[in-house]
C-alpha cells in the first residue's frame, strides 16, 4: 500500500471507520500498545490539534475546521518496489476492496512468540508465551466499520505473574485459564465490535472490548487493565467539535456463582453486574482540555442472575445519578475529572482526580485518588524522543463494594481485576523514556509502587522494563524485541523478605493492545 490521497485522510493512526466519505482503517480500534501510540500522541500534543483523545479508542470525528494528517509511511519510511517485501514490511497481510470503494477489508495475524529466562527462578524454568490469532477489520459503505479478533495462548510465566493468575483465576487482562503442562496456562480471548455513523456528530458502537479514560499511563477512572467486556458506546459532538459526550453501557462479571444451584457436571454461571459511564470532554481552548466523569456499578442480579434494572441505569445525563444516589449507596458510584494542558507543542501537563466514598464510615477511611503527570515529545529537539513522569495515589477506601458478601460484589472490578488504578491502592511514581529511530525503538519504564493494607505498609515494588525493538510491519505493528523486566518486591514485617524477578526475553509480536504486568 503506497502513500496516496486516501491514506493521507487517515486521522491519528486511528483505528478508524468511515465518516462522510470513505476512509479505510490503517490501525485497529483498540487501546493501542502504549509505545506505538506515542506516534499519534506526539501530533495530538500540538496546540493546534483539538481532537478529543482522553478516551480510548478514539472517536476521530472529521470536520472542515480540524483536519489532521498522519501518514505511517512517512514515519516508517521503507522504500521498496518488491511486492513480496511490501507485504512483509509494509502492507496488511490480506486486503480486499471493491473498485467503487463500497467495502474495504484487511486481515492480519496476531502473534506473540516469546521465549525467556528468569535468573531469579530457582527452578530454572524456560518461560514462554505462544500466541496465535487473527484480527480483521473493514468498512462497508460510508458509515459502517467492523472489527473482530481472536487469539489462543499458552504461557509459562515468571513466578509473580503465575502467583497472581492462580490467586485471581485470570491471566492479567486476558481472561480465565486452564492448566497447561502442569505449571503452564492455556487461555484465549476475543474481541469485536461494529461502528455506525448515522450523522456527522453521532457515533454508535456495540461489541466486546475495553476502554481507557485519561491522558496518563495509568487511569484512575476507567482503565484497560482488565479483560474484555460487552459494551454499547454512544458518542456525540457539539459546538463544532469543542464538546464531546460519551455514554458507555457495560456488562461486567464477578467470578463467583450467579445462583445457588448448578446443573451437575456443568460449570456455574458467573455473576454479572451492569455498569454505566458518562464522560464529558470539553476543549475550552486548543491548548486546554477538561473532562468530567461518572461511573456506576449497579446492584448485582438476584440469585437467578436476573438484573433488576432501575430506570436510572439508562439515564444519560452526567452527575444526575450522583445527585440521586450519592456516593455511599448500594450502587457503587465513582466520580472524577481530568485535565490536559498543552504548555507548548512538545510539553503537556495532565492531571486526574477520583472520588469514590467520602463518608469515612469504615476503618480504612475515604476513597479518593489523584494523578499528576508531564509528557515531553521530541524532547530536547531530538526527533521522536519521548519522556514522561507520572505520580498516582489512591487510598484503600477506593473502588470497594458498598455491599460485599458471598452473594454480592459491587466492587469496581471485572474478572477479579481492577478497572481503575491497576495496583488497586497505594502510591506509584513512574518514568517513561521512548526513542524511535526509523523502525528501531528503545523503551524504558521505571515504577516505584508503595502498597498499604489496613493502613499499614504492606510492600513496595521497584520495577524496571527495558525493551529494544525493531518494527517489521507498521500496518499492524509486528515487531521483534529483546527485553529485560526486573522486579524487586520488598515486604514489610516479614523479616524484610523480598521477591525478585529478572526476566530476559526475546519476542516476535503483534503489539496492538496493552497487557499490564507492571504491578
Amino acid at each position: 500500500m503506497k502513500p496516496n490521497a486516501t491514506i493521507k485522510k487517515l486521522l491519528c493512526f486511528a483505528f478508524i471507520f468511515t465518516i462522510n466519505k470513505f476512509v479505510h482503517a490503517q490501525f485497529y480500534n483498540l487501546p493501542n500498545d502504549y509505545s506505538f501510540g506515542l506516534l499519534t500522541e506526539s501530533v495530538l500534543a500540538k496546540k493546534d490539534s483539538a481532537i478529543h483523545n482522553a478516551i480510548q479508542p478514539y472517536i476521530p470525528f472529521f470536520s472542515d475546521k480540524y483536519k489532521f494528517v498522519a501518514d505511517s509511511h512517512k514515519i516508517f519510511r521503507y522504500i521498496t518496489e518488491d511486492r513480496f517485501l511490501d507485504k512483509v514490511f509494509y502492507d496488511h497481510l490480506l486486503q480486499f476492496k471493491s473498485k467503487n470503494q463500497k467495502y474495504y477489508i484487511t486481515v492480519d495475524p496476531l502473534l506473540n512468540l516469546e521465549l525467556g529466562r528468569d535468573s531469579e527462578d530457582t527452578l530454572f524454568r524456560r518461560l514462554y508465551t505462544n500466541t496465535r490469532g487473527i484480527i480483521a477489520a473493514g468498512s462497508v459503505g460510508k458509515d459502517f466499520y467492523f472489527e473482530t479478533m481472536f487469539a489462543e495462548n499458552q504461557s509459562v510465566f515468571p513466578n509473580y505473574v503465575e502467583a497472581f493468575s492462580r490467586n485471581t483465576k485470570v491471566v492479567p487482562g486476558q481472561g480465565r485459564w486452564k492448566v497447561f503442562n502442569t505449571r503452564g496456562f492455556d487461555y484465549s480471548f476475543s474481541s469485536g465490535f461494529f461502528s455506525y455513523q448515522p450523522f456527522k456528530n453521532l457515533n454508535i458502537q456495540a461489541g466486546h472490548g475495553k476502554h481507557k479514560i485519561g491522558h496518563g499511563y495509568r487511569s484512575l477512572l476507567l482503565s484497560d487493565n482488565a479483560f474484555n467486556y460487552p459494551f454499547v458506546r454512544i458518542t456525540q459532538q457539539y459546538f463544532k467539535g469543542r464538546l464531546q459526550y460519551t455514554n458507555l453501557y457495560v456488562s461486567f462479571m464477578n467470578l463467583i456463582p450467579a445462583s445457588d444451584k448448578t446443573v451437575p457436571n456443568t460449570e456455574p454461571l458467573f455473576q454479572k453486574k451492569a455498569a454505566s459511564f458518562q464522560y464529558l470532554s470539553a476543549n475550552l481552548a486548543k491548548w486546554l482540555n477538561i473532562g468530567f466523569f461518572q461511573g456506576m456499578i449497579w446492584q448485582v442480579p438476584n440469585r437467578r442472575n436476573r438484573q433488576q434494572f432501575e430506570w436510572q441505569y439508562f439515564n444519560p445525563i452526567i452527575y444526575t445519578n450522583l445527585a440521586y444516589y450519592g456516593l455511599n449507596n448500594k450502587n457503587n458510584i465513582l466520580i472524577g475529572a481530568d485535565l490536559n494542558l498543552k504548555l507548548t507543542n512538545s510539553i503537556s501537563a495532565y492531571a486526574q482526580v477520583m472520588a469514590d466514598d467520602l463518608s469515612n464510615n469504615n476503618s480504612i477511611g475515604n476513597g479518593y485518588g489523584y494523578q499528576f503527570g508531564l509528557k515531553y515529545f521530541n524532547a530536547f529537539k531530538v526527533k521522536n524522543l519521548f519522556l514522561q513522569a507520572e505520580y498516582n495515589t489512591v487510598t484503600e477506601g477506593s473502588y470497594n463494594s458498598p455491599v460485599t458478601t458471598d452473594t454480592a460484589n459491587q466492587s469496581y472490578s471485572h474478572y477479579n481485576q481492577h478497572i481503575g488504578f491497576t495496583p488497586g491502592n497505594g502510591q506509584e511514581l513512574l518514568f517513561v523514556l521512548d526513542q524511535k529511530i526509523k523502525r528501531f525503538n528503545i523503551n524504558v519504564r521505571y515504577h516505584y509502587q508503595y502498597i498499604t493494607f489496613n493502613n499499614y505498609s504492606l510492600y513496595n515494588n521497584n520495577i524496571v522494563n527495558l525493551r529494544l525493538g525493531y518494527t517489521i510491519n507498521p500496518s499492524y505493528n509486528t515487531n521483534i524485541s529483546l527485553g529485560l523486566m526486573y522486579r524487586d518486591q520488598e515486604f514489610y514485617g516479614f523479616n524484610d523478605s523480598s521477591n525478585k524477578t529478572a526476566y530476559v526475553y526475546l519476542s516476535f509480536k503483534t503489539s496492538l493492545y496493552n497487557a499490564y504486568f507492571d504491578f
